[in-house]
């Protein structure tokens, strides 16, 4: 009889571990959302450097608009790479892609004040973009394993600081160099270094189950599973890329050629990634309720009336436009991820690194 109540008693504080282990799995986990949150925002708004700095360099360096907007290719191109990254973060742990990005790409984009060549300048873009491509293929899986069943919240946690670091670069970028010139931009990877400081401090106490996605299928069952998701994806993708894209690298060199100065192109950035801060923190939260293809729907068709909008605008009415432009266009970015990632949860990160290799491509 002692024998069988006590393992009566083992089966019964198992059972009531296991449930305890499931709630947590279940909830949301906000301390650990919001650190990965604030390592998107950090890095970020160093990523976010290049296009206000794009007038200035074919300006110093007598670059055409095509040599310029190639910079922004060369940092996009080890995005083919996400994939593999995001298959190995289902089986490794990636810890430090998320901790050491900040200041790896930090350190590189604050650099690219004082290169003094178009090659010097590609290379160091290139390397931040394998910084960011790792930290963009883990983070997303990380917040979302953090997020339990409330997938789009986290989701919209992660974009908001995305959107939020994409804001604040801009106008950091051009204050310093109106007011300190450009030749101190190196300054500012110091910020890059603190973070990932207290990144590493902070990641310590997430659990290890966050840090690696469940051990998923091996590659070739998963992407054959992905393929009619992915296939399905592939024109929303291409609609929004073109569409987004084409603010982030050119919004700044079109409005500096319509005679504004270089302090209002850049702050033009910031215009539209502040009210995609709103747009995106709304965004998950309301497709967790509404529906993920409700929401998708109606945010491409207000993103592409509000371009013709802004287009066919002049003057000061072109900011309200692009307020609006930016809360539809970047409201996008958490559904889109929540879909991909709830319909793979086996191998989050090597699905999250598919979507976002192909938004590259």
């Amino acid at each position: 009889m002692p024998i069988m109540n006590h393992s009566t008693t083992d089966r019964s504080k198992a059972e009531t571990i296991s449930a305890a282990q499931m709630d947590n799995g279940d909830q949301f986990q906000a301390d650990g959302v919001a650190t990965i949150a604030v390592a998107h925002a950090t890095h970020d708004t160093y990523t976010a450097f290049l296009s206000p700095l794009l007038p200035t360099f074919i300006s110093s360096l007598s670059l055409s608009r095509t040599e310029a907007g190639l910079l922004t290719v060369f940092m996009q191109i080890p995005s083919v790479f996400q994939p593999v990254i995001g298959y190995l973060a289902d089986h490794v742990s990636m810890r430090y892609l998320v901790i050491l990005a900040p200041a790896i790409t930090g350190a590189l984009m604050s650099l690219l004040g004082i290169v003094p060549s178009y090659g010097i300048m590609a290379l160091l873009l290139v390397l931040a973009g394998f910084s960011s491509a790792g930290f963009h293929a883990v983070g997303p899986a990380m917040a979302g394993n953090l997020s339990g069943r409330n997938l789009g919240r986290g989701l919209s946690f992660w974009v908001v600081g995305g959107e939020i670091g994409r804001t604040i670069g801009p106008i950091v970028i051009v204050t310093i160099v109106r007011y300190f010139t450009i030749g101190n931009t190196p300054w500012l990877m110091i910020g890059g270094f603190i973070v990932s400081g207290i990144l590493f401090i902070r990641l310590r106490d997430i659990p290890k189950s966050a840090m690696k996605v469940n051990q998923g299928l091996p590659w070739r069952p998963a992407l054959i599973r992905m393929r009619p998701v992915m296939t399905l994806l592939v024109g929303l993708i291409i609609a929004r890329s073109f569409m987004v894209s084409s603010l982030g690298i050119y919004l700044p060199i079109f409005l500096t050629e319509e005679g504004a100065n270089l302090w209002l192109a850049g702050a033009s950035l910031s215009i539209v990634e502040a009210a995609g801060v709103a747009g995106a923190l709304l965004g998950g939260s309301i497709s967790d309720r509404l529906g993920r293809r409700l929401v998708l729907t109606i945010s491409h068709l207000l993103a592409a009336i509000f371009m013709l909008a802004f287009l066919a605008s002049t003057g000061s009415v072109r900011f309200p436009i692009l307020m609006a432009l930016g809360f539809s266009a970047l409201s996008i970015n958490p559904v889109i991820m929540a879909l991909v990632l709830e319909n793979f949860p086996e191998n989050r990160a090597l699905a999250n690194g598919m979507y976002l290799g192909l938004s590259f491509v």
